[in-house]
């Protein structure tokens, strides 16, 4: 793997080597006498008039790296969409020269504004392998961290406002009509958004909140959707009155009439004072029904009579008792597809059914992750940071390039103790790439067609995929030759053992 600095060459650059100053080498020449590269790539926009070669040798008197300066002509060195062009050119012929070996490195520093700007948007869209650095007098080389990425943030947001213009358009309506527009957040509720698919869901959740109406979530582990029943509860006429969170899958079949409608004294062995169950002590406020795919069939018809007759009646007791709770429900199976199987009532899926929510799981959030990156390991350092010893933690561009490209299955449950394992066990304060190896559980081995059906967008990266089912298939084949190449490489289909060499370097296979 090549290490290649990308640079515009300034007049800063110029200027230091005509003086020849020990203390002001200018960005370029700083950067290499500190970090050693294998090869420079300096692209030129002054023409002859400021004998840029003689720059070229100068600097070849301060580092050992090939160097190749690159002539560009603009029709402005303000031209953001020819600086583009150009400085995209030559990134990419660099990685078909090399092969894709590459660890390009883009300094931020020299040249203008607006080619500070370009090398941004290609480090954080077209090449987010690529190390964006900055090097002055006073602070040396120094690495750039990006509190955002461009084309996760700004390019989804764009397309959508665009999409919303369009439906306006095609409805006859005028682009002034401001009501159209979703809202970014809704301040208190502490669902962290910014995809179209989370507004809807969000501005849906708000209007359900004002309607007396059971709620079904519906969502992937760790997707949110207690956090939504939260603001549903929150944002309704019961808001003063009690959320109470039951785990319909923690409940013990024996226990179950016990724990939602109660008992009274002397009902059975140790029921020696009376108890009010879930419903009562939910009374006026919200019954958050988690895993409710988890419930019992014979408790569903139980439950199904309080929701019709609005009364319950407790264990050992005759009276029966008026009850005002509004059902949020969730779970995390096809409730339809477990009521064709029989395992869930019809009667009471369409009754709790009136308003579903289905809640994305992360890898649909394009536009999210780094959002939540952020303030996930906000809340961990706020955790940790009442230990004493803890350092404050923040994300390397690479650590988080990393971890937005990972699929997250366990959505934002595994995301944050992934971060607090992280945490704990990094010692610096900031976060290396393999900090985050370390600390990625191996998932549950996919199939092909989750191989096959990844998002594309946010964090997708072709060739990083190839690599990763190449690497796999030669560790696999190795495993099963025994370690022997030859026949390892005739497992995998190649010529011999030589080329199966090429491709362990290719891809950073060992044995």
């Amino acid at each position: 793997m090549k290490k290649i600095l990308f640079a515009w060459v300034g007049m800063h650059d110029i200027r230091a080597a005509r003086d020849d100053r020990v203390d002001d080498l200018g960005p370029i020449a700083r950067v290499v006498s500190e970090v050693a590269y294998d090869r420079l790539v300096l692209l030129n926009n002054y023409g002859k008039e400021e004998k840029v070669p003689d720059y070229i040798k100068w600097l070849r008197t301060k580092c050992s790296a090939v160097i190749e300066l690159i002539e560009v002509k603009l029709p402005s060195p303000i031209d953001f969409a020819a600086i583009y062009v150009a400085a995209k050119k030559q990134v990419e012929k660099v990685f078909r020269e090399e092969k894709g070996r590459v660890a390009p490195v883009f300094h931020l520093s020299p040249g203008t504004p607006a080619m500070q700007a370009v090398w941004i948007m290609l480090g954080k869209g077209p090449f987010v392998e690529a190390e964006l650095i900055q090097s002055s007098r006073e602070q040396g080389v120094q690495s750039v961290e990006m509190p955002f990425d461009i084309y996760a943030e700004y390019i989804p947001d764009i397309q959508a406002g665009a999409d919303r213009r369009l439906m306006v358009l095609a409805n006859g309506d005028s682009l002034y009509d401001k009501s159209f527009d979703l809202p970014t957040s809704t301040p208190g509720h502490g669902i962290i958004h910014q995809c179209a698919a989370m507004k809807i869901l969000v501005a849906q959740a708000d209007l359900v909140a004002g309607r007396n109406v059971p709620v079904l979530l519906e969502g992937e582990t760790g997707t949110g959707k207690e956090l939504f029943a939260q603001h549903i509860h929150a944002e309704s006429r019961r808001s003063n009155k009690p959320f109470l969170p039951v785990n319909c899958g923690a409940i013990p079949k024996d226990l179950f009439e016990a724990e939602f409608f109660g008992y009274a004294r002397g009902a059975f062995s140790g029921a020696v004072k009376d108890h009010s169950g879930y419903f009562e002590q939910a009374d006026g406020g919200t019954l958050f029904l988690d895993e409710l795919g988890e419930m019992p069939l014979d408790a569903q018809v139980k439950i199904l009579r309080v929701l019709t007759d609005g009364v319950v009646r407790r264990i050992g007791d005759p009276r029966e008792r008026q009850v005002d709770v509004r059902i949020i429900a969730a779970t995390n199976r096809d409730l339809l597809a477990e009521v064709a199987a029989g395992r869930f009532r019809a009667d009471l899926f369409y009754r709790l059914a009136v308003a579903m929510l289905k809640l994305p799981p992360l890898r649909e959030r394009e536009g999210d992750i780094h959002l939540l990156l952020e303030h996930i390991l906000g809340q961990v350092n706020r955790e940790l940071g009442k230990e004493s010893g803890y350092k404050q933690k923040k994300f390397s561009i690479n650590a988080k390039n990393l971890m937005k490209r990972h699929l997250w299955p366990g959505n934002a449950r595994e995301m944050h103790n992934t971060i607090l394992r992280i945490c704990v066990w990094c010692q610096n304060e900031v976060i290396q790439e393999e900090d985050v190896r370390r600390a990625l559980l191996p998932g549950i081995a996919e199939d092909k067609d989750d191989i096959l059906s990844r998002p594309l967008g946010e964090g997708f990266n072709i060739q990083e995929l190839q690599a990763f089912l190449t690497s796999h298939y030669i560790r696999r084949a190795l495993d099963e030759a025994g370690g022997n190449k030859s026949r390892a490489a005739a497992l995998l289909g190649l010529k011999n053992y030589q080329t199966l060499n090429n491709w362990m370097e290719k891809y950073g296979v060992e044995m």
